[in-house]
């Protein structure tokens, strides 16, 4: 039984020393080196080539190093009988919780339009809004969700959800299924996505959802670049139906440098760093699932594929 890493972030040293340290007896590779495809029984991946799994005939383990999943779902050749897991990491909710919070923050306290007026030597006031005029309204109530949710209820803003499926937060009022998903979206002033990408979700964020939020919403995107479809985002930027917009995730990363979001006045960007995963806590999971195939036993946070996440 071995471990592969197969990732194209430049990480796998970090990732492949990591699982040694915490483990010395585990024979871990990385895809690009000569190893013995036999003996692989668990591929560590995040953001493959796609086709990459597929040479591995006694996979029994596919663990992604992140939260997110769709990108093995986009890849059509990877075996469908080999049990996918992802990586459920506290740090990754608080650290999730802790961005959007700052976003919300600077939001409200104008901080984005001044660093532009800052850029032109301009000096103008802006009244500026607080915590208890804005309802924050996340889509998506999974762990991260239902973290920042809390967080923010805590923080004294007035917060709602909404999920496919009811959930109960205390202090927050959900809202599930389509026939909820309305009213959920005409009370919310600043929106978050927080959802995973499926078949049901991408494209979600469009003309047709922004048309039902009020007049002058703010919208995050932390989930998947996939939700945003990007020319309805900037119709309705620029036609004022929306204040404006700030994204860590996108279709193409890195962001080409000729995209329309860089330039546009109204859209703030982080590049997809919002929520990274320590390797510190990811590790014990992965090498806990490990164990787990070497003895048969149930697998840790397995993916339902038939929900995509």
């Amino acid at each position: 039984m071995a471990i592969v890493i197969i990732r194209q972030d430049g990480k796998i040293d970090l990732w492949k020393g990591a699982l040694k340290d915490r483990n010395p007896e585990v024979a871990v590779y990385s895809y690009l080196e000569e190893h013995p495809k036999e003996t692989i029984t668990m591929a560590v991946i995040w953001k493959h080539p796609q086709g990459s799994l597929s040479h591995y005939p006694n996979l029994k383990c596919i663990a992604s190093a992140g939260a997110g999943v769709d990108y093995i779902f986009e890849d059509t050749t990877v075996p469908k009988d080999v049990p996918i897991t992802r990586i459920v990491d506290p740090y990754l909710a608080s650290d999730m919780s802790e961005h959007v919070l700052a976003v919300i923050l600077a939001e409200l306290k104008n901080f984005n339009i001044y660093k532009l007026q800052q850029v032109d030597s301009h000096w103008s006031p802006i009244e500026y809004r607080r915590i208890k005029d804005v309802k924050v309204g996340i889509m998506g109530l999974g762990e991260l969700g239902s973290l920042s949710a809390t967080d923010l209820m805590k923080f004294g803003f007035s917060v709602q959800g909404w999920s496919r499926s009811k959930k109960t937060i205390k202090g927050v009022r959900t809202f599930s299924g389509s026939e909820e998903f309305n009213s959920f979206l005409e009370s919310t002033q600043i929106l978050v996505c927080l959802l995973p990408l499926t078949p049901e979700t991408e494209g979600i964020l469009n003309s047709e959802l922004f048309s039902k939020l009020p007049k002058g919403c703010y919208i995050i995107n932390v989930a998947r670049g996939g939700h945003l479809v990007n020319e309805d985002l900037l119709k309705a930027l620029d036609n004022g139906h929306l204040s404006g917009a700030c994204l860590d995730v996108y279709h193409q990363e890195p962001l080409p440098s000729d995209h329309p979001f860089w330039n546009h006045p109204k859209i703030f960007m982080t590049p997809h760093y919002a929520s990274v995963s320590d390797t510190n806590s990811v590790v014990p999971q992965i090498l806990e699932n490990y164990e787990r195939l070497r003895h048969g036993e149930n697998l840790l946070n397995k993916v339902n594929r038939n929900k995509g996440y």
